[in-house]
């Protein structure tokens, strides 16, 4: 072994050290000795020997320190090599460098391409969130709303009925001045709370429902003879628990929910709790109502070996990410949503009806759409899990008389929303059924009736074939027939007196293709009411015999003083009837906020003319005595000249925009259809112009309904002129429909426009680039948690080989610039071109879902976990856009961490620093240098005294989350010392040990964020006392190389360069990490956790193996080799 002295080469002459095997171990041991030594200028061998081209950045961390002419500078021992895993005893290392020498450079410098891509990942990266924050955004519509809740404790669910108990509660709502008493009279209702979220949030809707019972239902049961039944709505109570970040949570509140619904419907069975009907059936279901993650808890529910079958039929969630999991920080959260989502989609696809243990459940998800900026309302279809006959999608800005979206706390609140809902929940009870509630079908049918538009292409438009309710007498001359083919009156009751306008339908064998539309600003009437308008359906009457003495509910007779007249049975379409926001010069949105004026909604029908062919006519009855404001428009047109289908490509709508004109002849509503926009990464911008040809008083200004098939969004616009349109369709990392097929109908432009104008209609649709941006911030909002280990990861990988050549480890910028050069674009048109191939090899079209057969072929519904999560090839740029923005990101958080190292360092010299600097002054006051480590060491019974209390607390209490959590802090100490003696010191192997501790420092704080979430809930669970380990987090390997590793590091050693085969597989798991980080971050980022373990661990086996595998890299890893007390009485001596 040789020895080189670190001064300049003019002072060292060429002197071999040769030391013996034969000699005798006392003999051995004194040159081991005298290599701690200075030595003089004669005996120091030339740095120009072969065998000792050696540079001191890759030797051990302990060094010397000797006077010369220009300073202090390091002598480091050769004696131990610690770096060369392939150098055995007594042979000359393998290592040669062959770089050039190492330059020190600032961590603080950056390269001119550095800064040009960092700058233009964050300019690209505040464009986003100013989009998202500014740029095509939602008005908020939702009114207030006010309650007097009471909540009443259940303390007998104790420990007796679940293990839970200490833990969470269950509640019963009382609304203070309507319900009396703590007995049960209705139908049970069960909220379950989201994450974080409280039991009170269902004071809202149990209100309304209390004050609707016993305002409406009640009095008009009491006037049909009928008794009716309330909801009684319990609440759990999870204490606000996080179940969003954690699997063991949610599995821990679904199991609560099955006692809690057992316990329940044991209280309707005790006479002393119930105050029920005797003659009715005692419940055996409970409604479920969640918001957000409690949707996803009452589907789980369903999968726990303690659910009692039946005892769950409905289910209604709010804003609930039913899709996939909101984070994927933790394996067991993954796991749970794949068991629950293949559960339900396989529980449909059963051969027999009968074998479905989902066959008479429905579940309704409810989403708040752009404003919800807490769970992206993509995750709340139910198009991959549910077929359209038992749930289906709906957003509140479709849902009539609501018409606005809604962020994630005011869907529990929202006035005009919750109204909706507990009609909806009335609607589909029945008290006379154990289930309490009426056959799924129908259930399907009347949720539909009230969240959807009512043209929806799967809503039924055929009248109901009921009886005829109304007999119409009108004159029997053709006054009152309209043979034109629009019937418009612009004011109600001209006549004076009520007046019927005869609309015929024509039967032919066009009639397929002719449909009538009617427009009103008025209400419609229903059987027997006094109103200003009543559309009927009718036949001539008697058509048939049996019909002569067929009853009727309501008889107009308007023949006046006819001396003929005929009679019309007649079917009201009152029923029938499409609720549509006003459009007028004075309104700005579809919905009315508190203290603003309300005008009415529209009235509007739509029927195809097939549909209504066993009819004559339509009859429109002007009721009105005298003039009033309103207005009727009736038409039947063509169906080909109310639906245009533009087959524009996407590219060329992003080129050059979409500009038609309708022409003035045109129908009253004119449906677009662009097959193209299905993505809801893209905004639009929309421009309608009008141009008159005659100048009158307009009825109504254009309204316009954007509108999907599926899932069910319709947005509405009023006074249409400039309107920014959204859409939540084919939606990133979402899985495919459970038909294995996307709709190819694109979006949907409705235009209603008032034909009395005779004015041409110019319509241009752009994309709005800007606004886009803003889009991608809720659907890759999770990829910093994964891809920028990507960046980290190349980095690491490029400092590694250069450190294992030249032994110099360069700082993170000026890697970071290397990579720049090559790697990381090769890497990103690599997997640019893998998105490319992905998207080519994916089928776009699949065999047809077939529910009841086995012969089903397989849909693959991990599809889109991949990359960015979409195979449409053309959003390639994503990737390299998404890459540039994780390295402006990533060079960010490194002058971050920079500025806060160098802060905490000179906190740190100031604390320190005169000890620090009598220590240096102490050992370099002699001529003759003392041996000294680098860092203070603590004594090894300390330092293994501590790793074991620390893997002792995570294999017993604390989750491993929590270790890491610390050893980030404690790398940071590391980091800060580094920083401190680095700049105190200006050298080479100082700057080494600096770079490479703060680049691991950037990894492991790049890694934290998937353990924080899970770190969380361990620390909410303490603050609720509740101190049952969770078993998956207590890994012992999932945290050791982190401990081992930090522990090394915090003891000043620098890991020593890897010169044989084994430094390529340094190479292979940075660079592993790295693609799978782009690849299959997003959709299962907790496996990074485990890839930089296992780099941890083979960092931790690099510095174990620093003294060739033997025992004494172990015992180097927890005891520094501090001088003896005769090495330090040899060193005395010349």
């Amino acid at each position: 072994m040789q020895r080189r002295s670190s001064r300049s080469s003019e002072d060292s002459a060429d002197t071999p050290v040769k030391v013996s095997k034969t000699r005798h171990k006392g003999r051995a041991k004194d040159v081991a000795s005298s290599d701690r030594r200075p030595r003089d200028k004669s005996l120091s061998p030339s740095p120009s020997t072969p065998r000792n081209r050696i540079p001191t950045e890759q030797l051990n961390w302990h060094q010397t320190r000797e006077r010369n002419g220009s300073g202090i500078e390091p002598v480091t021992s050769a004696a131990k090599i610690s770096g060369d895993i392939n150098t055995d005893d007594g042979k000359a290392p393998a290592f040669k460098p062959r770089g050039r020498p190492f330059q020190p450079r600032s961590p603080w410098g950056i390269s001119f391409l550095t800064l040009c891509t960092g700058v233009a990942g964050i300019v690209l990266l505040i464009s986003i969130l100013y989009s998202a924050a500014n740029l095509q955004a939602d008005p908020k519509g939702c009114r207030m709303s006010w309650m007097n809740p009471s909540f009443v404790p259940f303390t007998d669910f104790d420990t007796e009925h679940t293990r839970f108990a200490s833990k969470y509660s269950l509640y019963l709502y009382r609304e203070q001045g309507i319900d009396h008493g703590a007995k049960f009279k209705g139908i049970p209702v069960l909220f379950i709370p989201g994450n974080a979220g409280s039991y009170k949030q269902v004071r809202s809707i149990a209100s309304e429902s209390a004050r609707y019972f016993h305002e409406t239902v009640q009095l008009n049961a009491a006037a049909a003879g009928l008794s009716a039944r309330n909801l009684d709505f319990f609440t759990v109570d999870f204490n606000e628990d996080f179940t969003a970040f954690h699997g063991q949570t949610m599995l821990d509140q679904a199991e609560y929910v099955n006692e809690a619904i057992r316990y329940i419907l044991s209280l309707y069975l005790d006479p002393q709790n119930s105050e029920r009907d005797p003659n009715l059936p005692d419940p055996s279901s409970v409604i479920i109502v969640g918001h957000s993650m409690g949707g996803v808890v009452a589907r789980v529910a369903f999968v726990m070996s303690n659910f009692q079958p039946h005892s769950v039929n409905t289910i209604v969630t709010m804003s609930a990410p039913h899709a996939r999991a909101p984070v994927t920080f933790d394996p067991l959260l993954v796991k749970v949503y794949e068991d629950i989502n293949d559960h339900w989609r396989h529980a449909y696809s059963s051969k027999p009806p009968m074998d479905n243990s989902l066959s008479q459940v429905t579940l309704v998800s409810i989403a708040g759409g752009g404003l919800d900026t807490v769970v992206p309302s993509d995750y709340a279809g139910l198009e991959s899990i549910v077929p359209e006959t038992h749930g289906f999608t709906v957003f509140t800005s479709t849902i009539p008389s609501v018409w606005t979206g809604m962020d994630h706390l005011a869907i529990t609140w929202c006035d005009q929303f919750r109204k909706v809902v507990v009609r909806a929940l009335y609607d589909i009870v029945d008290s006379h059924d154990k289930s309490q509630t009426k056959p799924r079908a129908e259930r399907m049918k009347l949720f539909k009736q009230r969240f959807l538009t009512g043209l929806e292409p799967r809503s039924d438009s055929t009248p109901a074939e009921n009886s005829p309710d109304t007999l119409l007498t009108v004159p029997g001359n053709s006054d009152t027939i309209y043979t034109r083919r629009r019937l418009t009156l612009r004011s109600l009751g001209t006549a004076r007196e009520p007046k019927v306008y005869l609309l015929p339908i024509q039967q032919d064998g066009l009639s397929a293709s002719r449909r009538f539309t009617l427009l009103s600003n008025s209400e419609l009437d229903h059987p027997g009411e006094n109103g200003k308008v009543e559309v009927l359906l009718c036949r001539l009457y008697p058509a048939q015999t049996g019909q002569i003495n067929t009853p009727f509910s309501s008889a107009l007779d308007l023949s006046g003083n006819s001396s003929t007249s005929t009679r019309l049975a007649c079917n009201s379409a009152a029923q029938d009837v499409v609720l549509l926001p006003a459009s007028t010069h004075t309104t700005r949105a579809p919905f009315f906020l508190e203290g603003e004026q309300h005008i009415p909604p529209f009235s509007y029908l739509q029927y195809d003319v097939q549909a209504i062919s066993e009819y004559q006519f339509v009859a429109i009855v002007d009721k009105a005595g005298m003039p009033t404001p309103g207005w009727v428009v009736a038409e039947f047109s063509e169906t080909s000249e109310s639906l245009i289908i533009q087959p524009i490509s996407m590219a060329s709508l992003v080129t050059h925009g979409l500009q038609f004109e309708l022409p003035s002849d045109r129908p009253m509503l004119v449906t677009v259809r662009l097959p193209s926009i299905q993505s809801s990464l893209l905004a639009y911008h929309m421009e309608i112009t009008e141009r008159a040809g005659e100048e009158r008083h307009g009825l109504f200004h254009p309204l316009l309904r954007q509108y999907l098939t599926r899932p069910y969004e319709s947005k509405y616009f009023v006074d249409a002129t400039n309107v920014d349109i959204s859409l939540h369709g084919i939606s990133p990392f979402m899985p495919p429909p459970l038909d294995g097929a996307q709709k190819d109908d694109g979006l949907g432009l409705q235009i209603w426009t008032d034909p009395t104008r005779k004015s041409t209609l110019s319509i241009k649709l752009t994309v709005d680039p800007t606004g886009s941006l803003g889009k991608l911030y809720m659907r890759y909002r999770t990829v910093f948690a994964s891809f920028p280990q990507l960046v980290v990861g190349l980095v690491l990988r490029k400092q590694f080989r250069v450190h294992d050549s030249t032994g110099t480890f360069m700082s993170f910028s000026e890697s970071l610039d290397k990579c720049l050069k090559r790697s990381l674009p090769l890497l990103l048109l690599s997997l640019t071109f893998l998105s490319l191939s992905i998207s080519q090899s994916a089928s776009p079209n699949h065999e047809v879902f077939s529910w009841w057969r086995n012969d089903t072929p397989a849909i693959d519904f991990a599809q889109n976990d991949l990359l960015v999560g979409t195979t449409d090839p053309f959003f390639w740029f994503l990737v390299p856009m998404i890459g540039v923005i994780c390295v402006g990101v990533c060079v960010v958080m490194h002058y971050v961490a920079l500025g806060l190292i160098s802060i905490l360092s000179a906190l740190y010299g100031w604390s320190f620093g005169r000890h620090s600097r009598n220590g240096e002054k102490k050992g370099t006051s002699h001529s003759k240098p003392v041996q000294a480590p680098v860092f203070s060491p603590s004594t090894p019974r300390r330092r293994l005294f501590t790793i074991f209390v620390l893997l002792f607390l995570v294999s017993t209490v604390v989750p491993y989350q929590l270790a890491y959590a610390v050893a980030c802090l404690v790398q940071l100490g590391t980091c800060v010392r580094a920083d401190y003696l680095a700049r105190c010191t200006h050298s080479a192997t100082h700057a080494n040990f600096r770079n490479y501790a703060q680049t691991l420092f950037l990894l492991m704080v790049w890694n934290l964020p998937i353990s924080l979430p899970t770190l969380v809930v361990w620390l909410r669970n303490l603050a609720l006392h509740w101190f049952t380990p969770f078993s998956t987090h207590h890994n012992v390997l999932s945290i050791l190389p982190f401990m081992l590793l930090v522990e090394n590091l915090a003891g000043g050693r620098m890991i020593p360069p890897v010169a044989g085969r084994l430094r390529h597989l340094t190479n292979i798991l940075f660079f592993t990490t790295a693609v799978y980080a782009a690849i299959y971050g997003v959709s299962h980022a907790y496996v990074l956790h485990y890839l930089v373990n296992v780099i941890a661990a083979w960092l931790v086996a690099i510095h174990f193996t620093a003294d060739s595998w033997a025992v004494t890299g172990i015992k180097s890893l927890l005891v520094d080799e501090i001088p003896s007390k005769s090495d330090r009485k040899l060193s005395k001596n010349p």
